[in-house]
């Protein structure tokens, strides 16, 4: 383990609840895993280092797949880098040659590296273009903001963002963009503060905009629901599937498809006519973790990004 950390930690990136992770993955020597989310390698490094296996790493973002390139020549034969969508993973299977697996791990949401690169739009503490796209393809952040009707943004900042003043927010971007288009990640964050409250608790007033903007352009939401489905299909029996979440809206989309595909959905009530039908389909997974896991105060300590992270894990049943 301690080889991926610091792998990942020489980038300048430290891979959250990695420990957690690995206990719930359990590699083993001969096994198939899957890393959908690659970013900066973390999990990968140290699942290759934990047993003689082999690793596909899919990565939309095209700079993530380039920052692998050496890892890949350290693993050469054991580490095989796909670029595009988790959510696309039966595709990517037939295209590469991916067999039924033996684990499969999401790191959910955007990367230290993207939040860190001022020149790809993503955070609001640093001056840079209104991009946010992880593949540098598509409609940009600033296409959204400078083209989408009033109404339509603010429920994406409610939707997406659970902004609770999305609407003047919604309405202080019209009337700046009325003036001049907005094109930078500064410029946006000072109309978004300047339209909300002081948050009591020191949350940044542009963190929920900037969050439902970036799960807008990219589709995030949609693309975790895809990819669970995937995961699940992709794992051979006795196959784990391993996802961290770092906000409520991923992590109630994880919690709910695990629940349900490990056969834990409640009941029917008994006044309710589906409850006199009996359940005909064979459970296919066993939860591993009951209630999502957290990191240790350690880890939040020394790297405070890990303090909003849950991991949840099932695994496969024979048939």
């Amino acid at each position: 383990m301690s080889d991926g950390l610091d792998f990942t930690r020489r980038q300048g990136h430290a891979p959250v609840m990695l420990r957690e992770v690995l206990d719930s993955l359990a590699p083993r020597d001969g096994g198939h895993y899957l890393d959908g989310t690659f970013g900066g390698g973390g999990y990968t490094a140290a699942i290759l280092e934990s047993a003689d296996c082999t690793v596909w790493a899919v990565d939309r973002d095209p700079d993530a797949i380039a920052r692998g390139a050496a890892l890949a020549e350290r693993f050469a034969g054991r580490l095989r880098l796909i670029p595009g969508r988790f959510g696309d993973l039966a595709a990517l299977a037939t295209e590469h040659g991916i067999p039924p697996l033996d684990g499969v791990v999401f790191d959910l949401g955007v990367s230290s590296f993207q939040l860190d690169e001022a020149g790809r739009g993503f955070s609001f503490r640093a001056e840079g273009p209104l991009d946010m796209r992880m593949e540098r393809e598509g409609p940009s952040a600033a296409d959204l903001v400078n083209t989408l009707p009033e109404r339509e943004l603010a429920d994406i900042l409610w939707q997406l963002g659970e902004e609770r003043h999305s609407r003047r927010v919604a309405r202080a971007i019209v009337a700046a963009r009325a003036e001049a288009p907005i094109a930078t990640t500064l410029r946006l964050a000072e109309i978004v503060r300047g339209a909300v409250p002081r948050d009591p608790s020191g949350i940044d007033g542009a963190t929920r905009s900037f969050q439902a903007l970036r799960l807008k352009v990219n589709d995030e939401l949609g693309e975790v629901e895809r990819g669970l489905a995937a995961g699940a299909e992709a794992l051979a029996p006795g196959g784990r599937l391993v996802v961290v979440a770092f906000h409520s809206l991923e992590d109630r989309i994880v919690k709910r498809f695990l629940r349900d595909a490990s056969g834990r959905t409640p009941a029917a009530s008994r006044h309710d006519p589906a409850a006199l039908r009996p359940r005909t389909e064979a459970q296919r997974f066993r939860l591993l973790t009951n209630s999502a896991l957290r990191p240790e105060a350690e880890e939040t300590r020394s790297n405070p990004r890990a303090r909003s992270a849950r991991l949840r894990a099932m695994e496969r049943l024979a048939p």
